[in-house]
């Protein structure tokens, strides 16, 4: 086991087991990410006896960097993980700080027909542990702080629900990566179950809806979760999220031409998401030369948006990053199994 997937409670509990104090999880919580130790010899404010333990009990060993490409403003980076898989992290530099697109999955099982990660099943979940390095060693390698996580990269974040919400805990905790929970996005494509429990969460952490059709035809075309939780089911659990939270969700609508982008969509989409607090991401489409789909003129791009903003709903056009390097939204896909 690896102690960077370790909560600061679960630490606390683990020392206690140990006959030892929970201050001395504290104490550790922060060498591990305020002090950013590699090894427990740095330690020097616990018994040696009792890190001898830990250090039996818990690795404190990285994941490898593989990879790294750059763009404008953007770097993809590609680890190598302990069982031979790879995963890939995207960092984005905006004017508001330093946002880091996290991988929460080796494949991904939801199989959205336009999404170059989705086209190799998934293997696994990640660890706590991995999903926590991959900003530790970003944060290392590139000798910066990030401000912005969103868990958008690789995987669907809740298919791997009770790893995720720890990776969260973690890296929003004061002693841990202190990143504020309103920096912190999550997207899913909509499994309504895990929506409801992420809405009892005492988080502040933004939630993003993979949309991409407003009706249910057309979605469960694109995207087979909408079989299992149609968009019915899907806008009543929102409901219930604004209503729990009163925190406003972001429905991510990528722009396919001549399937999403008519006029018809665009009227139709307004109603859909009418009298809820949301805004609508609009992205323009990345293409990939496995699949098919194109991306919709500038033009079509901005009649739909002028559509949704003369009935009043609040939307903006997604700035584009790292295209060149297949690193931009969609295109993260481990190339290594193909090779």
């Amino acid at each position: 086991m690896n102690i960077y997937g370790l909560t600061l409670l679960e630490l606390e509990d683990y020392f206690l087991s140990l006959g030892s104090k929970k201050f001395h999880a504290r104490q550790l919580f922060s060498w591990l990410y305020e002090k950013r130790i590699t090894s427990y010899s740095e330690i020097t404010d616990i018994k040696k006896e009792i890190l001898e333990q830990v250090e039996k009990d818990y690795a404190i060993s990285p994941l490898r960097i593989v990879q790294v490409q750059k763009d404008v403003d953007v770097c993809k980076f590609l680890f190598a993980l302990s069982d031979g898989e790879h995963i890939e992290a995207v960092l984005m530099k905006h004017d508001y700080g330093n946002s880091l697109c996290v991988s929460s999955q080796v494949g991904c099982n939801m199989g959205c027909r336009f999404c170059e990660s989705g086209r190799r099943k998934k293997v696994r979940n990640l660890e706590t542990y991995e999903m926590v390095l991959q900003i530790l060693m970003i944060e290392k390698e590139l000798e910066i702080r990030i401000s912005h996580v969103v868990v958008m990269g690789i995987g669907e974040p809740f298919d791997n629900y009770e790893n995720l919400v720890k990776f969260l805990q973690i890296i929003n905790h004061p002693k841990g990566l202190a990143i504020g929970a309103r920096h912190i996005t999550v997207s899913t494509c909509g499994i309504v179950p895990k929506i409801r429990a992420f809405s009892n969460l005492d988080l502040q952490i933004n939630l993003a809806i993979s949309l991409h059709a407003p009706n249910d035809q057309l979605r469960s075309q694109l995207m087979p979760i909408n079989q299992a939780y149609p968009l019915k089911e899907l806008i009543a659990v929102l409901k219930e999220y604004l209503e729990k939270t009163n925190r406003r969700v972001t429905f991510e609508y990528i722009l396919l031409k001549g399937v999403n982008d008519s006029v018809s969509c665009a009227e139709e989409l307004c109603q859909l998401v009418k009298n809820l607090n949301c805004y609508i991401n609009l992205i323009p489409y990345n293409e990939t030369t496995h699949i098919d789909f194109k991306r919709s003129s500038m033009f079509q791009i901005m009649k739909f948006y002028d559509i949704l903003k003369k009935n009043k709903v609040n939307v903006t056009i997604r700035k584009e990053f790292g295209s060149s390097i297949s690193a931009a939204c969609g295109q993260l896909r481990s190339k290594k199994e193909e090779l």
